[in-house]
């Protein structure tokens, strides 16, 4: 198949593709798709920016429309999980362009934001709800959503929800749901934890696989550059100012961090803004739509808050601090090349950061070419002094002390203190 007409989506899904300019689908929307569209539970594996969200959106959308009927006050026929407010929001907003001429609702539920808008909205029922569990979990509690209905289950990003421990979340909305029902799970990597959670959630699924797990979009050109901490911030600063209007994507570890390192590139002069846990959601918004518009040309983020980040134009994606765990790598430089484009990943790796290198290349079954400095020798572990040696002294030290009076072996005695 090499058309989505050919896919045998309704008419009403065919006409807004070809309104979006979609005209060929994806190797994972070629393989899910149909797949999903006879009903089946779906396993897929792809890496980030390879049209997950249609994969799973258009056989979701193509069941709703072929159910007519308004949804009861209150209630969702399909849940769609996602761990972060945007990712959330951006697969609602692909779903609205999909469903604008159609009469089915989609709905998003997310922390940050007002939930007595929430509340009121679902008050009405909605045919498509979009949610971070916690939130969800939230309006369950209220009695604000009544999950029976849901006859659709996707997770999407599910082994990025694993690490941010939405288990326990799922593991309290799955049993509201309706069933029988059809379970779609998406993720780009398969933790063992992810075989559990399919298992668990997931009958008789078809697995959709359109590239190994931890493997990186082909059109990605990966380097590392070998750099001490303190030399980082000259090197970010080459790199950017060698193209300047290009947009990139820096990753820091941590909140703080990122704060930091934005601030520093402001007052150089760089145009940059920053996303992270300590921002509220309507800054994040701001910062992303100002990134997407091109208003802004480096954007600072950590895992979390970079999570679902879809802008075709990102150039460039730095790791400015590499990851501990390494799948948000490959999460991380999922972010360029996306939508068939090109793009460029650039890691910096000081020397205690040395051993994420080598998990990193590990698990993507690649030796990253370097592109400045070299890789730092490790040498062998010192092993521990025995007790009573010599210990940060030198050798006339040493010396010296072997013409010292020998030291007796037992134990003296406590001095009696005089009688009062």
């Amino acid at each position: 198949m090499f058309d989505f007409d050919m896919l045998g989506l309704a008419p009403a899904l065919n006409d807004a593709l070809q309104g979006a300019n979609f005209t060929q689908p994806t190797p994972i929307q070629n393989q899910a798709i149909p797949l999903a569209l006879q009903g089946h539970d779906i396993l897929g594996l792809a890496q980030t920016g390879t049209g997950k969200t249609l994969a799973f959106g258009l056989p979701l959308i193509d069941h709703l429309l072929a159910q007519p009927g308004k949804p009861a006050p209150k209630t969702a026929k399909a849940l769609i999980l996602a761990p972060t407010r945007e990712l959330v929001n951006q697969i609602a907003e692909s779903l609205r362009n999909l469903t604008q001429k159609t009469k089915l609702r989609v709905a998003t539920v997310v922390g940050g934001q007002s939930i007595g808008k929430q509340i009121s909205f679902l008050s009405r029922g909605t045919d498509i709800l979009v949610a971070t569990p916690g939130r969800l979990i939230d309006l369950m509690e209220r009695g604000a959503v009544d999950l029976s209905s849901v006859r659709h289950l996707v997770l999407d990003e599910a082994d990025q929800m694993l690490d941010m421990g939405f288990i326990h979340a799922l593991r309290k909305i799955a049993p509201q749901l309706g069933t029988p029902r059809q379970t779609m799970l998406f993720s780009a990597t398969m933790p063992k934890q992810m075989e559990e959670l399919s298992k668990a959630y997931l009958t008789n699924p078809q697995r959709v696989q359109v590239s190994p797990p931890g493997k990186a979009a082909d059109k990605i050109t990966q380097s590392v550059h070998f750099v001490s901490k303190p030399e980082k911030p000259r090197k970010l600063r080459e790199i950017l100012s060698a193209d300047m209007d290009a947009l990139t994507l820096v990753f820091a570890r941590t909140k703080h961090g990122a704060e930091k390192l934005m601030k520093g590139l402001v007052a150089d002069g760089y145009n940059a803004a920053s996303i992270h846990g300590n921002k509220s959601q309507g800054q994040r918004d701001r910062a992303i739509k100002a990134f997407r518009a091109g208003e802004i040309n480096v954007l600072v983020a950590t895992d979390v808050a970079a999570r679902g980040i879809d802008i075709p134009g990102v150039a460039y994606v730095i790791n400015y601090d590499l990851p501990e765990v390494p799948d948000n790598y490959v999460h991380r430089i999922g972010r360029t090349a996306r939508a068939g484009r090109e793009g460029e990943a650039i890691a910096f790796c000081a020397p205690d950061e040395l051993d994420q290198l080598r998990q990193i290349q590990k698990l993507m079954k690649v030796e990253i070419p370097v592109a400045s400095g070299t890789m730092p020798e490790v040498g062998e572990p010192k092993k521990p002094q025995k007790r009573g040696g010599f210990r940060g002294r030198g050798l006339k030290a040493q010396a010296a002390n072997t013409t010292s009076k020998p030291t007796s072996s037992k134990r003296r005695r406590p001095r009696r203190r005089p009688a009062a």
